[in-house]
């Protein structure tokens, strides 16, 4: 890893990096979150009882959709070609302290001269943002919490995962 901000250049002043001399190579992605709310408000997700519609495709679909448009969100980040984005959503109703917990899990892959580190982190964001919204009227007490990034591979610095996550 280096010392050094990439996005500043020597006055410190924010710049797009200039990854016009990278070597374009496979890179991969993961990125999680999760959203901790009350037993009942999974078991309607669940069962399909939440007035908006289907919770866990629409949140599927939400992420998908922001990972293409990260580059919108985050102002420095590349426009980059998607190879591919997958977002899992693992419910576990039994959480600690009565706590029921929907894991969301983003995989983004692209062929490209910079990493989808971005890419899936807005993804994970939104499609928990997405559960937040379809549900707050029945749990306002939600929680998006511990966006983070878990595994990366490929480009110069190779692969990083997550100390103490499977990636």
């Amino acid at each position: 890893m280096s010392d050094r901000l990439t996005h500043l250049d020597a006055q410190g002043r924010a710049q797009m990096v200039n990854v016009g001399a990278k070597a374009v190579t496979h890179r991969v992605c993961v990125a999680r979150c999760e959203v901790k709310m009350a037993p009942e408000t999974l078991a309607r997700i669940l069962d399909g009882r939440v007035a908006k519609g289907d919770v866990l495709a629409t949140a599927r679909i939400a992420g998908i959709q922001a990972a293409k448009q990260a580059a919108q969100w985050i102002p420095l980040a590349h426009p980059l070609p998607i190879d591919s984005v997958s977002v899992e959503l693992s419910p576990s109703p039994e959480g600690e302290a009565g706590v029921a917990v929907l894991q969301i899990e983003v995989r983004v892959e692209t062929h490209w001269r910079t990493g989808v580190e971005m890419e899936a982190l807005v993804a994970a964001a939104a499609s928990g943002l997405t559960v937040y919204d379809m549900c707050k009227a029945v749990d306002r007490g939600m929680s998006v919490e511990s966006i983070r990034l878990v595994e990366k591979r490929g480009g110069k610095s190779g692969t990083w995962t997550r100390p103490g996550e499977v990636g």
